[in-house]
């Protein structure tokens, strides 16, 4: 018995080694950023309806679209990225305006399905129960009721009169100006702002 574990050994070194150096290749790769331009990418639409591309000789046949600064500057530094559990990047697009028209509308087809954010324009109700609030409001794609925790980071201040609500679901809504409420809806927000 001894004799058999002494012959894996080697087995199990050879295998750390191997994994090692395939750690260092992938690490060295994620470190190096690749920036995706008209010249070197090609995007195209699926029949699906998703985002393949081709770059550096390789096709994607689905990739996924993610805003580094999405509240901030959502038109730069667009990571592109497998479509796998591990998300890796393939490039980042340094400004959406370089791409070609076409290829600016894939892609901002791609962050709105991602990043759904409806906008609030009405706040009809909030009620705090029990350490959650139930809020019904008008949205840009109608009504909504959802539910948030009571304070943590359900409502956050994103710059100015600006806020971002987040469901317990993980959804979020856009108060894009608290004084374009009337006053009884921002006595209503007391609370929550």
């Amino acid at each position: 018995m001894s004799e058999h574990n002494e012959n894996e050994m080697p087995d199990l070194l050879d295998l750390q080694e191997f994994d090692e150096e395939a750690l260092k290749k992938e690490s060295e790769e994620v470190l190096q950023m690749k920036f995706l331009t008209s010249e070197n990418a090609v995007f195209r639409r699926t029949e699906g309806g998703f985002l393949a591309l081709k770059f550096e000789d390789k096709d994607y046949e689905r990739v996924g679209v993610y805003l580094t600064f999405p509240l901030t500057n959502p038109d730069e530094f667009i990571s592109i990225r497998e479509t796998d559990e591990k998300a890796k990047e393939i490039g980042v697009i340094r400004s959406l305006k370089d791409m070609k028209k076409d290829v600016q509308d894939m892609i901002q087809e791609q962050i709105r399905l991602r990043y759904f954010l409806p906008v609030i324009r009405r706040v009809m109700d909030v009620k705090d129960e029990y350490g959650y609030a139930y809020w019904h409001v008008m949205t840009d794609f109608g009504v909504c009721r959802f539910t948030t925790h009571m304070g943590g980071d359900a409502v956050i201040n994103i710059g100015g009169a600006r806020y971002q609500i987040t469901d317990i679901d993980g959804n979020r809504y856009e108060l894009p100006d608290l004084y374009a409420l009337t006053v009884m809806e921002r006595k209503k927000l007391d609370l929550f702002i």
